[in-house]
C-alpha cells in the first residue's frame, strides 16, 4: 500500500485540522497539504516521473519538504531524502548513484548541486518551477503501490567512504509508524512534532504517524536546532513530541537551566543516533521531566530496533535503574534482536557479541549494492555491526561499535571518507581518523597525518570536497602511525594518545 494513502485520508476525514506550521505560523491545513501534494504529483507525471522512478530532496527542513515528499509518493515515485549538511559533491554523488532525474533543493542548494555537475533537473522550491508544480493539474488518488515496493532510498555512509542506498519499503515505514504508538510513544490528533533535526533522517521516518493522526507538523523558522526556539514554540504549539540527538539533549538542558526554562509544552523527546551518556540523562530527566524515550536503529532497520519507553527512562526505584538506563532498551514488536557470536551464532545472556536484526522494519538490501548486501544480511538476519550483550531481562547494551564510526552532533561520520580526501594532498603519505570525546557535540573528528601539509591547505582540501561538520577540528601530525603485524593502523592506540594528552 502506497503510504500516501494516509495523508489522504486524514485530509478526507479532518479537511480543516490544521497541518504545516513555519514556527508559529500556520501554512496549510490538511485538505491544501493534500492538495499541494496531488498538484506536485500530477506535476512530476509531467515531467516524466513514473511509479518506482527516483527523486531527491536536497532541502533544508520546512513546510515545503513535507508537498514534495508526499506529492513523490503520490506520483507512485520514490524519495531520496539527502542531508542538506552535505557537501555538493557527496549530494552529486548519491543522485547519480541512485538514478534520480529530477531534485528539489531549498534556496541555495541548488548552487552546490550545480556547482558539483549533478545530474538531472534541480526544482528550486522559491523558484517558478515549484511554483508551476502546485499550480498543475493535481492527480486524482495516490498511485497504487505493492508494501514491498521501495518507498524511501535512505543514504547511509560505509566504512569504504561511499555512501550506500538502503531501500526503504512501504512495508517498513508501515512498521516503524505503527509500533511506534506500541513501543516508543502514544501520539495523538492533538500533537504537534517538531522538525528540530534533519527531516532526511531520524525526524523525518516520524512524520507518517503523525499524518496518520492528524497532528500538526511545525519547522522551527530557522530551520534547524536552537534551544531557545524549541522551548518558545513549546509554549506555543504544546503537546510537542520530537526527535533529537543525545548531544542536542544535552544543549538543551544546559541552555534550558541557564535560561530558567521549564520545556512546558515538551511531551516527548525521542532520543537516539548515538551514544546517551547515563549523566546526561539523568540530569534531563531531573530537570524536564519524564518526557524521554530511547530508540536504537540504523539506515537499514530505521528506527526499529530497541526502545526504553519513557517510565523505564525515568524510573529511579528499580534495583538496576542504572543498568537499564545505559542500554538502548528492549526489542521493539516487529522484531527479533539477538546477540551473535563471530559466526552468528546466538550467545548466553551477558555475553558480548554483535547485535542482530530481523523482521518487517530490516531492509530488503542496499541500492545495487549485492556485495555488501552478502556481508550485512546473512541468513535472514541484518549484521548491524555494532557490538553487545542483552541480559536476561531482554535489556540490549551497546559497548562499541565495530566499524569505527564517528558521531558528532547526532551525526555519522566514517574516518575513511575524510581519510581519502586528506590523502589526495601530495604532502600527506598517510592519515587515520578517530573521534575526541567533545562536551556539546557528542565526538569531534581529530586526524592524525604522516606528511608536512600546511593545516589551512587541509581544511581548503576538506571544505571543497566534504561537508564542513566532517572536517577534522584537529589536526597532529606524526612521523609514523601505530600498526599491528599486518600493517594495520591501531586506531585504539590513537584513542588512546589523545586520552592521554586531555
Amino acid at each position: 500500500m502506497n503510504l500516501g494513502n494516509w495523508l489522504r485520508r486524514t485530509a478526507q476525514l479532518s479537511p480543516n485540522r490544521p497541518a504545516l506550521f513555519l514556527g508559529e505560523e500556520e501554512i496549510a491545513d490538511y485538505r491544501c497539504f493534500d492538495a499541494g501534494a496531488a498538484h506536485v504529483a500530477g506535476w512530476l507525471r509531467s515531467q516524466g516521473i513514473s511509479p518506482g522512478d527516483r527523486v531527491g530532496i536536497f532541502m533544508k527542513n520546512c513546510p515545503d519538504y513535507l508537498i514534495a515528499f508526499y506529492g513523490i509518493w503520490y506520483a507512485g515515485a520514490v524519495a531520496v531524502p539527502i542531508n542538506a549538511k552535505l557537501h555538493g559533491r557527496e549530494a552529486a554523488f548519491i543522485l547519480e548513484n541512485s538514478g534520480t532525474g529530477l531534485c528539489f533543493t531549498s534556496p541555495g542548494l541548488a548552487e552546490a548541486l550545480e556547482e558539483a555537475g549533478a545530474p538531472g533537473l534541480r526544482v528550486d522550491i522559491s523558484g517558478a518551477d515549484f511554483a508551476a508544480a502546485l499550480d498543475h493539474d493535481p492527480v486524482a488518488d495516490p498511485a497504487p503501490r505493492d508494501p514491498d515496493d521501495l518507498a524511501w532510498l535512505f543514504y547511509t555512509s560505509g566504512t569504504t567512504g561511499r555512501p550506500k542506498g538502503v531501500q526503504i519499503t512501504h512495508r517498513m515505514l508501515m512498521a516503524v509508524s505503527l509500533c511506534y504508538q506500541t513501543d516508543v510513544d502514544q501520539a495523538t490528533a492533538a500533537d504537534a512534532i517538531l522538525y528540530a533535526a534533519p527531516m532526511s533522517h531520524g525526524a523525518g521516518l516520524y512524520n507518517m504517524v503523525h499524518v496518520l493522526l492528524g497532528a500538526r507538523h511545525v519547522c522551527p523558522a530557522s530551520g534547524g536546532f536552537d534551544p531557545a526556539e524549541i522551548f518558545a514554540l513549546a509554549r506555543q504549539h504544546r503537546n510537542i513530541q520530537m526527535f533529537a540527538a543525545p548531544t542536542m539533549v544535552h544543549r538543551m538542558t544546559a541552555a534550558a537551566k541557564a535560561a530558567g526554562e521549564s520545556g512546558e509544552g515538551l511531551r516527548t523527546i525521542v532520543y537516539g543516533g548515538g551514544p546517551m551518556y547515563l549523566a546526561d540523562i539523568t540530569e534531563a530527566v531531573e530537570h524536564f521531566g519524564p518526557i524521554f524515550v530511547q530508540i536504537y536503529g540504523q539506515g537499514e532497520c530505521p528506527m526499529g530496533i530497541t526502545a526504553l519507553p519513557r517510565d523505564l527512562v525515568a524510573d529511579r526505584d528499580h534495583p538496576r535503574w542504572r543498568e537499564r538506563l545505559l542500554s538502548v532498551g528492549r526489542a521493539q514488536s516487529p522484531v527479533q534482536v539477538r546477540i551473535g557470536d563471530a559466526n552468528g551464532n546466538p550467545v548466553p545472556p551477558g555475553a558480548h557479541g554483535e547485535i542482530m536484526v530481523k523482521g518487517d522494519i530490516v531492509m530488503p538490501g542496499y541500492w545495487n549494492n549485492p556485495e555488501a548486501n552478502a556481508k550485512t544480511l546473512v541468513n535472514g538476519w541484518l549484521m548491524t555491526g555494532d557490538m553487545g550483550f542483552m541480559d536476561a531481562d531482554g535489556f540490549v547494551t551497546m559497548q562499541d561499535r565495530s566499524k569505527d564510526m564517528i558521531i558528532t552532533g547526532g551525526t555519522n561520520v566514517y574516518p575513511r571518507e575524510v581519510e581519502e580526501v586528506l590523502l589526495t594532498h601530495p604532502a600527506v603519505s598517510e592519515a587515520s581518523v578517530v573521534g575526541r570525546p567533545h562536551p556539546d557535540w557528542g565526538e569531534e573528528v581529530v586526524a592524525f597525518v604522516v606528511g608536512a601539509a600546511p593545516e589551512a591547505e587541509l581544511d581548503a582540501l576538506c571544505n571543497d570536497n566534504i561537508a564542513r561538520f566532517k572536517r577534522p577540528k584537529a589536526y597532529i601530525f606524526a612521523l609514523e602511525l601505530p600498526k599491528n603485524n599486518y600493517g594495520k593502523v591501531l586506531k585504539t592506540e590513537l584513542r588512546k594518545m589523545l586520552e592521554e594528552d586531555t
